[in-house]
């Protein structure tokens, strides 16, 4: 386990604490095994779901159909709906999403892996911070891609929570 797994924890207990739960699309599972693999995870994590199909997103996650149907599920709309539908369905402060291509689709025009993903966080007064982004990989097997976006959304996760952390930090 890389040491600044282990940060995560420190960062979600830190007063007043926070719970995480994650959604899923091309990531299938990866962060939140990632998150099962710290000890004690259990103090912060919620759970999690790997969404694949639209019907999935839009039955637990409450994902537009309408919306996620136009972009093959794969936007940054769709990445943000992940995130606080996972929030609401686990009753998590936090919750992360990934949806992308781990593959190329020539079908629907995807010429190089990508994947969005999406920080979503209830905080007390009732706003949310949202924070999103998108990974363009290099061509890879789907797995390495996988990691890859794993390895991104888990940087920005930190990167949310550091900020958050320090006196300053706001949405």
């Amino acid at each position: 386990m890389d040491p600044t797994d282990q940060n995560l924890k420190t960062l979600l207990m830190k007063d007043p604490a926070r719970s995480l739960a994650v959604a899923e699309s091309l990531t299938t599972g990866h962060v939140q095994a990632r998150i099962g693999a710290i000890s004690g995870a259990s103090l912060f994590f919620r759970g999690g779901v790997t969404a694949y199909t639209l019907k999935a997103k839009v039955e637990l996650l409450g994902v537009d159909r309408e919306g996620a149907e136009r972009c093959d599920c794969v936007s940054e709309t769709v990445a943000l709906q992940m995130a606080r539908g996972v929030t609401k369905l686990f009753e998590a402060n936090i919750g992360v999403a990934t949806t992308g291509y781990a593959e190329l689709d020539a079908e629907a025009g995807v010429s190089s892996p990508y994947a969005w993903w999406a920080i979503v966080e209830q905080l007390p007064n009732g706003d949310l911070a949202e924070r999103s982004g998108r990974v363009v990989t290099p061509l890879l097997d789907r797995v390495a891609v996988q990691d890859l976006v794993t390895d991104k959304v888990w940087m920005a996760l930190m990167d949310y929570l550091r900020a958050m952390a320090e006196p300053t930090g706001s949405s």
